[in-house]
């Protein structure tokens, strides 16, 4: 039956007003297993740099100017955390990797980067890289995993880089083992391709791989690094590397419109966020595999036809959850949890991932720490009767 305009439009605005009570819902909901800072009022935000920002710096220091001031003390800090010689702050990741892998391009004369087909700047950056960049990026593969080393070293054709998020996050935040990654960084080399690591979530991969961001880092020719993700700052971004190699990226970041007259309020939430979420994160980790574990015994108990939780056991605190319902019914079932119990259990908004099946991201935070299995089995058992009565009309 051919759909008309007017229930387009209706449908549309179904869907706004549920989100609209999806948001004030979370809010308001004094229980939730994360709390984004992001999606918090201005008025949050301006109170987390009042009440923090002089536990981090000192803010008696004259404002920067364009990367001097609290923007270089951050760049030291990222630096030393990585290991490297050097490291730049850049207002995106999105500029921050596209500088670093055109910079790599110039000293290799191969402006083919190898990645993987569900890396962020395939998925998310429309084309940027080609578009703007013209770098020319290839798919190693397109399996909800890492690139093997198999894979790179017989790869059809030479590349110059090879990017790897870690984790990679739109296949589920997964990670591969640490033999693993050194073999696919070995492999690389053997092709006389340099190793750039999307480390946008990094600083969540010490607990999987056992090992610090500096023998994490010293893998890669170069390290970006998000300070929104993961670490609650209001945005931006740092590329670590080499001291050549960041002194000529500071360059195109001025070409590209990246050299920001101001940048401290940005810099100085980066600085709480190293300072406040970092040493923080091992034990998000390992709360994930609590919550995961008592996701997968609540949903088995309360008898949805399928349910996923994946990874199984989570590489990060961030993995994701796969139901067979359209996005639009659990959306309104996570909404209406939170309306009447005070509990959100799926903070994220669920995503159609095809017919009758959606997915969503559950990220364990400091709030999630408060929950127990038990809590988490009891609200995945409420939330399944909430996705049967939303079903029923």
């Amino acid at each position: 039956m051919t759909r008309t305009a007017g229930q387009d439009d209706e449908e549309k605005s179904a869907r706004q007003r549920l989100r609209e009570r999806r948001t004030a819902a979370r809010r308001q909901a004094g229980r939730v297993l994360s709390r984004d800072g992001a999606l918090g009022t201005l008025r949050d935000r301006l109170t987390l740099l009042h009440e923090a920002a002089p536990q981090v710096y000192d803010l008696d220091e004259q404002a920067d100017l364009y990367g001097d001031g609290v923007v270089a003390a951050l760049e030291e800090r990222v630096a030393a955390l990585l290991g490297t010689e050097a490291a730049a702050f850049f207002p995106t990741g999105t500029m921050a990797q596209q500088v670093a892998l055109r910079c790599w391009a110039g000293r290799t004369g191969n402006p083919t980067v190898a990645l993987h087909a569900m890396s962020h700047p395939e998925v998310w950056e429309r084309g940027a890289f080609t578009a703007v960049s013209g770098l020319r990026p290839v798919r190693v593969t397109r399996e909800p995993r890492l690139p093997t080393a198999e894979e790179v070293r017989g790869f059809e054709e030479p590349f110059g880089a090879l990017m790897l998020e870690l984790p990679l996050r739109d296949a589920g935040h997964v990670l591969p083992t640490w033999e693993e990654l050194t073999e696919v960084v070995e492999a690389a080399r053997e092709r006389d391709a340099v190793v750039h690591f999307d480390g946008a979530r990094l600083w969540e991969t010490t607990h999987h791989f056992g090992r610090s961001l500096s023998e994490i880092a010293e893998l890669a020719d170069s390290v970006y690094v998000s300070f929104y993700k993961s670490l609650a700052g209001f945005g931006g971004a740092a590329l670590a590397g080499p001291k050549s190699l960041v002194d000529e990226a500071r360059t195109w970041r001025h070409r590209y419109g990246g050299a920001v007259f101001q940048q401290f309020p940005t810099a100085l939430s980066a600085l709480i966020g190293l300072e406040r979420e970092l040493p923080r994160l091992p034990d998000y980790v390992a709360h994930a595999h609590v919550v995961a574990a008592a996701l997968r015994e609540g949903f088995a108990a309360a008898g949805p036809a399928w349910a996923r939780v994946h990874p199984e056991v989570p590489h990060t605190h961030e993995f994701q959850v796969w139901l067979p319902y359209d996005a639009d019914v659990l959306a309104e079932a996570a909404t209406r949890q939170a309306e009447r119990t005070g509990a959100m259990l799926f903070v994220g908004a669920w995503a159609q991932a095809g017919p009758g099946l959606s997915r969503t991201e559950v990220t364990v935070g400091a709030a999630g720490l408060e929950w127990t299995a038990d809590d988490v089995r009891r609200a995945t058992a409420d939330f399944v009767d909430l996705v049967r009565e939303v079903v029923s009309g």
